[in-house]
């Protein structure tokens, strides 16, 4: 469990519904690398339809977190625009196979 005021302050968090309402929330600390898919080996598992198995990666350096689409087959979105790669800001909405994250800024 976190303390308030030591989290970091460049800490990302991205929470989705996923179709069948179950709720995911992944949390991203500074300087770190992570994946989205749908393999046990994924660092956020996401086991839903349409999901590739390494999806994509979600990099945060310093306080800028961005999205690299991983060659999945159905691609990477950030509010409706399929990318290979984009900055994320808050309150932005990614999308990967049928499940919408929204993206939080943590302080």
């Amino acid at each position: 469990m976190f303390q308030r005021g030591i989290l970091d302050s460049r800490m990302w968090t991205l929470q989705a519904s996923e179709p069948s309402g179950n709720g995911l929330t992944f949390r991203i600390v500074a300087d770190s690398v992570k994946t989205i898919g749908r393999a046990a080996g994924a660092d956020f598992v996401v086991d839903a339809a349409l999901v590739s198995r390494v999806h994509c990666r979600l990099t945060l350096t310093g306080d800028r977190l961005e999205v690299e689409d991983l060659g999945s087959t159905n691609g990477t979105w950030v509010n409706g625009t399929k990318v290979a790669r984009a900055a994320l800001a808050e309150g932005d909405r990614l999308t990967v196979g049928r499940v919408e994250f929204e993206v939080f800024r943590r302080a």
